[in-house]
């Protein structure tokens, strides 16, 4: 199948013995009741084989809903997927792991690595200098109406957390952001309340650390950058005036192809059952990033 045909948001691209393995939320569930995640295999970012089934719920796994954001990495010789997961009372990330990128995953951690007491989704690892693995996940407005963005360490097998979470920024204060408009309608909550989700970490050639994350801005669905002001997640977290991506679209993440050129991919629109991949070459200019 081609791109356009693959109606999936959130998209995550793996990168691995020469193939492409892109991950994603099943948009016709992602609202709704939800028991598996996919995967699409290609050679060229345009045909696909797929979906491959990776993940199927059996009938004693405890999460029914919020199956979204799918991330797989490659790490010590397995595949590790960090998704998000809800029921009717609780919603936070797990990681599941397989011997192959098409799966089938298995649980890994015990249950979720995010507090139980919160309602926290996308999770994104991040290895510091000395391999130190981080996970950087959403506090959600449902708990927090600012949008909190933290983060906790994660044992070396990634299987629990092993700190308290930390806050990073609050998406209220991000110059670009404005509260999400239809909060009381979709999930009745009064006031302002703002949106944090699809973190993405990058390092540029001189070592500055940037985030790449999505919220609500003035013309809907949209992409920031962040950066640490001292190279490290622990820094304090400063964002670029405008958004690097602000037109009904968003929550992608960054890699390399196989020419070695750095891509972004995201899904557009942010529309339910219309939303496909979208990839995009990327360019670092002063320590930023630009869309070419």
């Amino acid at each position: 199948m081609k791109t356009s045909e693959i109606n999936i948001r959130d998209p995550y691209i793996l990168v691995h013995e020469g193939k492409y393995y892109l991950y994603g939320t099943r948009s016709a569930t992602t609202w709704g009741l939800a028991d598996g995640f996919d995967c699409y295999v290609s050679e060229d970012l345009e045909n696909w084989e797929g979906p491959i089934e990776i993940f199927h719920k059996d009938e004693d796994f405890w999460a029914d809903r919020n199956y979204w954001a799918p991330e797989c990495y490659y790490y010590e010789g397995a595949f590790y997927l960090v998704t998000t997961f809800g029921s009717k009372d609780r919603m936070g990330i797990q990681i599941l792991r397989s011997d192959f990128p098409t799966g089938p995953f298995k649980v890994h951690s015990e249950g979720l690595v995010t507090l139980k007491e919160w309602k926290c989704l996308d999770g994104t690892l991040y290895f510091d200098k000395k391999g130190t693995p981080y996970m950087i996940f959403g506090h959600s407005f449902q708990d927090v109406p600012n949008g909190n963005m933290c983060v906790i360490e994660l044992s070396k097998d990634l299987s629990a957390a092993i700190s308290e979470p930390k806050l990073l920024f609050e998406a209220s204060k991000a110059p670009w952001t404005v509260p999400i408009p239809f909060a009381k309608k979709a999930f009745n909550l009064d006031g302002n309340v703002y949106l944090v989700d699809g973190p993405c970490i990058y390092r540029t050639e001189s070592g500055k650390l940037l985030m790449l994350w999505s919220s609500w801005g003035e013309k809907g669905y949209a992409v920031g950058i962040a950066y640490s002001d001292n190279g490290e997640i622990d820094g304090k977290w400063h964002h670029v005036e405008t958004p690097l991506y602000g037109e009904n679209g968003g929550h992608g993440m960054l890699f390399r192809n196989k020419e070695n050129e750095l891509m972004y991919v995201l899904h557009y629109p942010n529309d339910l059952y219309k939303e496909r991949p979208q990839f995009k070459k990327v360019k670092e200019i002063d320590d930023t990033l630009i869309l070419i």
